[in-house]
């Protein structure tokens, strides 16, 4: 499916890298591992980005922050196919969500865990050798 409209701007690599917080490299580093795509170039021509392409960047960067791999962005990619079917995207992208959001709670778990262990230790220390109780816990 082709995302060029008639009459649809396209805005270069250097240009969405500045406007996004990217560098060109980045942006070129998620096209050959095939997590974006840019506009079909002639030969010896500049990437380019439509507006739907810019959108999917954006998109990217979210799901990175979200914790997601470039693996993971792979399979939701693939998922969402050459028809571009969001619908088919959503519940992979979910399942992927309810990954992140375990790993997260048994991450917490563990340092709510380690912090009541540091607590008591301290307080042990400050029991057994008079140790100041100055910076509290």
């Amino acid at each position: 499916m082709d995302m060029i409209k008639d009459g649809e701007e396209i805005t270069s690599i250097g240009d969405v890298a500045a406007a996004l917080g990217l560098t060109t490299r980045t942006i070129r580093y998620w096209e050959e591992v095939g997590i974006i795509e840019s506009v079909p170039r002639s030969d010896g021509a500049t990437r380019g980005f439509t507006p739907y392409y810019v959108r999917r960047i954006k998109f990217i960067i979210k799901l990175k922050e979200l914790g997601l791999t470039i693996k993971e962005m792979q399979d939701l990619y693939a998922a969402y196919g050459e028809a571009k079917q969001t619908e088919r995207m959503v519940p992979r992208l979910v399942e992927i969500l309810d990954e992140h959001i375990e790993k997260i709670d048994e991450k917490m778990a563990k340092l709510a865990s380690l912090r009541s262990e540091i607590v008591s230790y301290r307080q042990h220390m400050v029991n057994k050798f008079g140790a100041s109780q100055a910076s509290g816990a």
